[in-house]
């Protein structure tokens, strides 16, 4: 029988980290204002966000976040510039960020890791479930993975994570899960989790990719969960909790994602982002894949 929960209306963003894999670029920039083709790459997160339905979002920042809050609020001297030049297309542009969401911020005072991260955001949440959602994996919008998400938490209760299925040296570049199957080819139930295991000690080639749908029982869990792995606390430890007790805070699930994702926390996926992304643009498409093609065929 399908259980009935609460709806998720809240979304949460991460957005504290320092970037330090893009340096000098990130030393006054924010990396989630780095763009991706035109839009800052915390943009597309949020448009996510919202197209689930999560119209509420907090995003967690830290010293020298301002451009976020730049960004998303309004700009009256740059939208009266352009519309004193008539230029409709590029003030709905401007528009658009400022009109997404209701978007709210709190600063982690100290970068003490992810776990930490998602406690900030517990006066603002309350006693919901809610999503959270990483600005350095960016979810085509042709592959709704955020709702996926939303309607088997809505369905089973508890917690919901997103996976990927990766090559087994690459599983110690994240968080991985135990997993059984169930009735759902998408979905499986998740008996243990351990943040970047060696390949010998991994449990599945099942690698944690950055979107949750939380219950609000993890931030007691957080509270009181120690410092892990790189001196940090580390979410992948609470959820351990949550998927080993399921009378506090309900079962753990995970949605096996097989659709088109976007890496931007790492410099080459960043730029091969860029450019898949650029090639499927109806208005930059045609003339960058000619060029490509020709560059491609140049340097071979």
């Amino acid at each position: 029988m399908t259980q009935s929960h609460p709806r998720i209306s809240k979304a949460v963003i991460p957005a504290a980290g320092l970037g330090t894999r893009f340096l000098p670029a990130t030393k006054a920039t924010p990396k989630e204002m780095l763009p991706v083709v035109d839009k800052p790459a915390i943009q597309y997160v949020v448009e996510e966000a919202v197209s689930a339905g999560l119209g509420d979002v907090l995003m967690v920042t830290g010293r020298n976040k301002r451009p976020l809050e730049d960004h998303f609020d309004r700009n009256y001297e740059l939208e009266s510039a352009l519309q004193k030049k008539g230029d409709a297309g590029r003030l709905a542009k401007v528009q658009e960020s400022s009109d997404l969401a209701m978007i709210h911020y709190v600063r982690q005072g100290d970068p003490k890791g992810l776990g930490h991260a998602v406690l900030c955001a517990a006066p603002h949440v309350g006693d919901e479930p809610f999503a959270v959602l990483l600005g350095d994996d960016l979810i085509d919008p042709r592959d709704p993975l955020l709702q996926r998400m939303i309607d088997v938490q809505e369905q089973h209760g508890g917690s919901v994570i997103a996976l990927m299925e990766v090559a087994p040296e690459q599983i110690h570049l994240y968080g991985c899960a135990a997993v059984e199957a169930t009735e759902d080819g998408d979905v499986v139930k998740v008996s243990g989790l351990v943040e970047k295991p060696d390949a010998a000690d991994a449990p599945s080639n099942y690698a944690i990719i950055g979107r949750y749908v939380l219950d609000p029982h993890i931030f007691g869990i957080l509270r009181t969960t120690e410092p892990g792995r790189g001196g940090e606390i580390q979410l992948t430890d609470a959820l351990q909790q949550l998927a080993e007790d399921e009378k506090v805070g309900g079962p753990v699930h995970g949605v096996v994602f097989k659709g088109r994702r976007y890496d931007t926390g790492d410099r080459g996926d960043y730029l091969r982002a860029i450019v898949r992304l650029a090639c499927e643009r109806e208005d930059l498409g045609p003339d960058f894949r000619t060029w490509l093609r020709s560059y491609v065929a140049e340097e071979m």
